[in-house]
């Protein structure tokens, strides 16, 4: 069964970490580095995108909403519905910060800031 953007709804996650995302301008803003998942339920909890920094140096983390993320074919890449500006200002995160709590900190913090319906109860 296809995604509305006509992929397959099955994917590796080798495949997901290291894409880049793009804003809807066309400007690469950083790059996905992990997905969260919850272990206890079939979702995915929130894709982990990385920007700035250098060599892993100064590196922001961002918790953002898997269903903020369309794959698009032409760029080889996800679009975020986000400028450079609103993930600058979203909640930032150490790695290990992003799974403390279970993760549930940063993932409702995502969805709000993001205002994104949340897929759990």
């Amino acid at each position: 069964m296809p995604t509305p953007s006509g992929h397959t709804i099955a994917i590796k996650s080798s495949r997901v970490v290291g894409t880049n995302v793009y804003n809807t301008g066309g400007e690469k803003i950083g790059i996905i580095e992990d997905i969260v998942l919850d272990k206890l339920s079939p979702r995915i909890m929130f894709a982990v995108i990385s920007f700035g920094g250098f060599l892993g140096i100064g590196e922001k983390y961002h918790a953002v909403p898997w269903a903020l993320l369309d794959f698009q074919e032409d760029k080889g890449g996800y679009v975020v519905p986000l400028t450079r500006e609103v993930l600058e200002k979203a909640p930032v995160y150490d790695m290990e910060d992003l799974i403390a709590d279970d993760g549930m900190q940063a993932r409702k913090e995502a969805y709000d800031y993001y205002r994104v319906k949340t897929d759990w109860h």
